[in-house]
């Protein structure tokens, strides 16, 4: 099985929860790209990735979970997405550290008020064209103790697909093997 996995803001494909996935799916195939900081950028970059990748199964964390439920026809896992991001997930402008060592050896990013009003175009745009069969293979995760994101209600509103979970906003081993590990189980070719 080939598993893609979208990051959250500021991280990469080299972190943690890619490493603990390829751990715990020894047998599967689990990549995992630098997804771009410009919205606008990433949002094509992500759709031609997978078209090209043909992923059984694409699994993303917060802003990752905010792109990954746009890759229409395939089966989606969204953990915690960060559906506002513009609003609600806290962007400050100015500049930052990446969380982890990126492909591009890039060390740090900008958030500019342009980049808040790019992700504010996307969000706008998110749930527009979703069919029957897309509603049936998106999935939301959503921690019950989550300081970020409040997007469970957005989320269920349009995937009847949405479950809660013990838990905060960053994925752990535990919470990947108790709750996202039965999933893709059930979602396996």
């Amino acid at each position: 099985m080939k598993i893609v996995y979208f990051h959250g803001f500021g991280s990469s494909g080299a972190s943690g929860t890619v490493e603990i996935l390829r751990r715990i799916f020894p047998d599967d195939e689990i990549i995992a790209p630098d997804i771009p900081i410009e919205p606008l950028e990433a949002l094509p970059y992500l759709r031609q990735y997978c078209e090209e990748q043909q992923p059984d199964i694409i699994i993303g964390t917060s802003m990752g979970g905010m792109y990954a439920h746009q890759m229409k026809g395939f089966k989606r896992i969204c953990v915690n997405p960060a559906l506002n991001m513009s609003t609600g997930a806290g962007l400050k402008t100015g500049i930052h550290k990446f969380f982890n060592r990126r492909k591009d050896n890039q060390k740090e990013f900008k958030v500019t008020r342009e980049l808040i009003q790019h992700h504010n175009q996307i969000e706008r745009q998110q749930f527009k064209d979703i069919t029957d069969d897309d509603r049936e293979k998106c999935y939301g995760l959503f921690g019950i103790n989550d300081p970020v994101v409040k997007t469970y209600d957005l989320f269920h509103k349009y995937y009847p697909n949405a479950q809660r979970f013990e838990g905060e906003h960053r994925l752990n081993e535990k919470v990947l093997r108790k709750v996202v590990l039965p999933l893709i189980e059930k979602l396996r070719p």
